[in-house]
């Protein structure tokens, strides 16, 4: 069945988006970045536009998109698909069922207390070392990580980012994520558009060229995806327009 038409005759668009590095810039700390003060807004005027086909596609928590981006709440599939917000329903994940990874959590605080610069980011049901403050500890942290996720064993898998490593479930992935999402309404049936910037959003943007959609990377570096964007400014300058005409175009 051929995606439904808008009153435009364009093809109505399904856009997922990812947060860091796309939404906002990539800074030395998670916990430091910096949301621009229309972004809720905007993103809030394109999801109504859109028939409320949005849906942020993340590594961060739920709860920790709500934070950055209140009043805006709409739908998410947060660490990296491990859960879900979708049309008001959520479906958390327990941290009390992982606790092999609850007890490697643990140790990597330890594993690190003498490294300055590499924070670990306990995400409950996943765990990420970040080093982008302490690069001379790069090759170490990445043994640490790779370490605990051969631990771990089939159940995890390591996921490689910028200046980070991640164990999550093995399940989990922004494709998977994007797949499960298209599969519910307002988004079945539509023109997918994932837009991402980083090694974890690739999986996304290859399920959505194997539905015929478009897939778009911010910033430069090795990519599958169809079409960029020079970074998350420009991402910024355009959605307002996107939300003016009710679906994504790059023009």
């Amino acid at each position: 069945m051929p995606p439904p038409g808008n009153r435009d005759g364009m093809t109505d668009d399904a856009l997922f988006l990812d947060f860091d590095g796309t939404l906002v810039e990539i800074v030395d700390r998670p916990d430091a970045v910096v949301v621009d003060p229309a972004l809720p807004g905007i993103l809030a005027r394109l999801r109504e536009r859109l028939g409320g086909a949005l849906a942020l596609v993340s590594g961060r928590s739920v709860a920790t998109l709500d934070g950055f981006l209140a009043p805006f709440a709409g739908d998410a599939a947060g660490l990296h698909g491990v859960e879900y917000r979708v049309g008001g329903r959520f479906f958390p994940c327990d941290p009390g069922g992982h606790p092999a990874l609850r007890r490697g959590v643990e140790r990597l605080h330890d594993a690190v207390a003498g490294w300055p610069g590499v924070l670990v980011e306990d995400k409950g049901c996943s765990v990420a070392l970040h080093w982008r403050l302490a690069p001379d500890h790069a090759e170490d942290a990445r043994s640490l990580m790779m370490g605990l996720a051969a631990e771990l064993g089939a159940a995890y898998r390591i996921q490689a980012g910028k200046a980070v490593a991640e164990i999550l479930p093995a399940s989990s992935g922004k494709g998977p994520a994007i797949a499960r999402l298209m599969a519910e309404a307002p988004y079945r049936g539509r023109r997918p558009v994932f837009i991402g910037d980083d090694l974890t959003d690739e999986n996304g943007f290859a399920v959505v060229n194997d539905l015929g959609g478009l897939s778009v990377r911010i910033g430069g570096g090795d990519t599958i995806a169809g079409a960029r964007l020079p970074d998350p400014a420009a991402l910024l300058a355009v959605l307002p327009r996107w939300a003016e005409l009710g679906r994504v175009d790059l023009g």
